[in-house]
């Protein structure tokens, strides 16, 4: 009776009981490294983590489901390709990770367990490596800025910086305007690249002079919205 409980009641191959725990055990310890592995000197929230623990378990236990059956299979792979964030959007590194538990999922479902584990573990490794090199970000994250200069009402303001910008930049975009002071100050913000990003208080120097020696500020330029 117990044997026919876990048979199914639709005729699909059928997974003995010892083979679904051995799946979904060896799918719950690859999530388990992929969460430990994104925790690694990286910002992290308790939610993403466990959502990397479970995630290989649960795509585990889908494919077990449909093993064998074509027509079932094309409909969770349409299900899959839907899944996305919700209202926050995620980094690129994020939807990574998610993928990744989701592949190892996969493959551990499909029963390839030395294959999840093997895939998994060199992933996550080559994941650290890069991560502790600051592979990618380190020389870009000097070069991007965002500037914020604030001038007098009387000071036009279309093309005031052009020759600073051309002196100092490979490439400057206004993208916002706006009054301050009772309108009696504008307020310019500019995404920067730098040609050379050992002259910031040099480019910063010549900025005072133009604007009267009002205030200007210099930031990291945010990436989080384009990363992807």
């Amino acid at each position: 009776m117990l044997t026919n409980f876990f048979n199914g009641l639709f005729e699909t191959a059928e997974i003995s009981v010892t083979s679904f725990l051995l799946c979904l055990g060896a799918a719950l310890g690859l999530g388990l490294i992929l969460a430990l592995a994104y925790m690694y000197k990286n910002k992290y929230t308790k939610s993403f983590v466990l959502t990397l623990a479970l995630l290989p378990a649960v795509v585990c236990v889908v494919i077990m489901m449909v093993n064998g059956n074509i027509g079932a299979g094309v409909a969770v792979a349409g299900a899959f390709s839907l899944v996305r964030f919700r209202s926050i959007p995620g980094s690129a590194k994020e939807i990574t990770m998610l993928f990744l538990a989701m592949g190892a999922g996969l493959v551990a479902g499909m029963g390839y367990l030395g294959f999840a584990f093997i895939f998994t573990l060199l992933m996550c490794i080559i994941s650290i490596v890069y991560n502790t090199l600051d592979f990618g970000t380190k020389k870009n994250s000097l070069q991007y800025k965002t500037v914020a200069i604030t001038i007098p009402e009387d000071l036009d303001y279309t093309n005031v910086f052009d020759d600073v910008f051309e002196k100092y930049t490979s490439e400057h975009d206004l993208i916002k305007v706006k009054t301050t002071n009772m309108g009696s100050l504008f307020k310019l913000t500019y995404n920067l690249t730098m040609k050379d990003p050992s002259k910031e208080k040099e480019m910063i120097d010549t900025l005072r002079c133009r604007n009267g020696n009002l205030e200007i500020a210099v930031s990291k330029q945010a990436t989080t919205v384009s990363e992807l």
